[in-house]
C-alpha cells in the first residue's frame, strides 16, 4: 500500500482543485499538474508562439518576394515586346513602387 500523507492547502485552492479536477480525485489530479509542470520545464523556453522580431523579420521577407515577384513578371512582360494598354500594368507598377519605398525605410530603421 502507498505511504500517504496529509497536505493542508487552503480553501480557495481546494475548491479551485474540485472545480477542475473533472472525474479525476485530488491526488490524481495533482499528480497530473505536477507531471505537466515538470514535463513543460524539460522542453524548456521552446513556444508555439512568434516573437515580434520573428513576425516583423517574417513580414519583411514577405514584402521582398512580394516585390521579385512583380519585378519579374513586370520585366518579363517588357521583354516580350508588348507595351501594356491597361491598368493593370500601372497598378502593378505603384505597387512595385511602394514597396521599394517601403523596404528603402525599412532598412534605414
Amino acid at each position: 500500500m502507498a505511504d500517504k500523507r496529509m497536505l493542508i492547502i487552503d480553501a480557495e485552492v481546494a475548491g479551485k482543485i474540485d472545480q477542475n479536477r473533472g472525474d479525476m480525485s485530488r491526488s490524481e489530479f495533482l499528480n497530473f499538474l505536477i507531471d505537466s509542470q515538470l514535463k513543460e520545464e524539460e522542453r524548456g523556453n521552446q513556444t508555439d508562439y512568434v516573437t515580434k522580431k520573428e513576425f516583423q523579420h517574417f513580414a519583411e521577407g514577405m514584402k521582398e518576394l512580394l516585390r521579385n515577384f512583380l519585378e519579374f513578371f513586370l520585366s518579363y512582360g517588357l521583354e516580350l515586346g508588348k507595351e501594356p494598354q491597361d491598368k493593370t500594368f500601372d497598378e502593378l507598377s505603384q505597387k512595385l513602387q511602394s514597396l521599394d519605398s517601403n523596404a528603402g525605410k525599412a532598412k534605414k530603421l
